[in-house]
Order: structure tokens, then sequence, then C-alpha cells
């Protein structure tokens, strides 16, 4: 805690699965204060306080009133949907709050936007919150410029069955890196399904292959397949509490920042 008191945030989604897991994380550091809860207008638990189900009363009532939400607030994390965080970033904006985004899904139209707020309030925008998975990012740059020829890459991911896009954010994230590193623009080089007679693989390409089933919190591979033997790197979650915890990480840095977009490679020091 700093000599101004614990960093107040606010989250988005708050009746969510992963808005929850936010919630209990902040309760649960010494550093941080829950100051706002947000949820979309007609869910059941506005007027609720945020951390009744935890067994715990913070005073904080659960709202769709994005203004009453975010007036105490220095930081909001928002793991929503695209739409809804854009009308969450219009009022952040207004009011100076900045902003950690783990939203995925954004269209280029849409992250052009994001990108001009942040220009005016400090942003933290990454597909995945993660400390690992981020680590991955940098051995999976490393891997393709060293398995540039002759090796084939194509990209695995699962996660539960409410998730609603598809490949996932961390995925296409994964695959930017991977593409940047050989030298192609994945835009150009990306496979997004096979079915039928496809033809012999063009070398060229990244493929993507998505499942979604379960309670799958989120699995990711790439796959280098060469010939006589496969590079496979792997990051599986088993949690959301790396992604709350991430995003905590990613709240303290923005503490420090007046405007500026950044992301997970800014915060871990790995850019």
């Amino acid at each position: 805690m700093s000599a101004a008191g614990p960093l107040r945030i606010a989250i988005a989604g708050a009746c969510g699965r992963m808005g929850r897991m936010l919630i209990e994380a902040v309760q649960a550091a010494d550093d941080c204060v829950l100051a706002g809860a947000l949820d979309r207008k007609g869910s059941p638990a506005l007027g609720s306080d945020a951390t009744a189900w935890l067994g715990q009363a913070s005073g904080v009532k659960i709202t769709a009133d994005l203004a009453e939400g975010l007036a105490k607030a220095q930081v909001l994390i928002d793991f929503t949907r695209p739409d809804g965080t854009l009308a969450h970033l219009a009022e952040c904006e207004r009011l100076g709050v900045k902003m950690v985004i783990g939203t995925t899904g954004f269209e280029p139209e849409q992250k052009a936007r994001i990108g001009a707020a942040a220009q005016r309030i400090a942003i933290m925008m990454a597909p995945n919150m993660s400390v690992g998975v981020n680590v991955v990012m940098q051995l999976l740059a490393q891997a393709a410029k060293a398995l540039n020829q002759g090796y084939d890459i194509e990209i695995i991911e699962a996660h539960h069955r409410h998730k609603v896009d598809a490949p996932s954010g961390t995925a296409l994230a994964m695959g930017e890196v991977v593409a940047k590193a050989v030298g192609r623009d994945l835009k150009e080089c990306a496979v997004y399904g096979r079915e039928g007679v496809t033809g012999a693989r063009d070398p060229s390409t990244i493929g993507f292959a998505t499942v979604r089933g379960g309670d799958i919190v989120g699995d990711h591979t790439v796959l280098f397949a060469g010939i006589g033997e496969r590079i496979e790197i792997t990051h599986k979650s088993s949690s959301r509490v790396t992604y709350a915890q991430g995003s905590l990480r990613a709240a303290r840095f923005l503490a420090g920042k007046a405007s500026g977009l950044f992301d997970m490679n800014d915060v871990l020091g790995l850019s």
C-alpha cells in the first residue's frame, strides 16, 4: 500500500466467471481496493453487494450505471465483449479512469478507437494476462526464427463451451508473433479451417484449429512439424487465477502512467 492509499479498482462484468475471479483477487490484495462493480442492464444482481457471493460485505453495489460504477475508481479492469468495452472506454475517457482490457474479438476499427483513447488515458490491452503465456510468446519468437524453413506451423487452442469468439485472442496473438518472426503477414497466410479435398499443405501457411467444450479454461499449443521431428510449445491454464493476478499486475503498472497504450510485455519488462 502506497502513501496515497490502495489502488482503487473497478471491475466490469462483475457477475461473470472472470469478473468474480477479479473481484476475489482485488479483495485478497493488500494494495488494492474494490471501488466499483459493473454489470449489464437487466442483470438480477444489480443493487447487490459485489462480494456477497464471498460471504463478505464490500459496500460496493453492482450497477449498470457507468458513471456511478466508475466514480471512485482509478483503474477499470474489463474482460467483457467488444461493444461493452468500447462503451466503458468512452466513460473512462470522460472521467480519466485508466483501463486494463482483456476483452478479445475486436475489429481493426475498434482497436483503432482504443489506440486513439490511449492518447488521453493509460490503457493496457492484451489478449492474455497470464504471465506464463506472455513468456511463451517470447519463446515462440525465438523458436520461429530458428525453425523458419522446413517446418509447418499449426496453432491449436481449446476453451470452454461458453467462449463466443474463435480462434481465441491468445491464439491469434501467437500467430502474429510467429508470422512476424518468419517474415510473413498473418492476414495473408492464416488458414482457419480445412474440410474436404484441400490438396497438399502450402508450406507458407499458418494453420489454426479450435476446440470448444466443457469447462476448459484455456489451452494453447504451437506445433512446428518438420521431417522426423516435432516441436510443441504449450501453455495450459487450469484456473483463471493466473489471468486475475496478471490483471492486477497490469493495474499496478498503469498507476504510474498518465496515458499511452501498453501490453503485457511492457508490464513484465519483456519489451
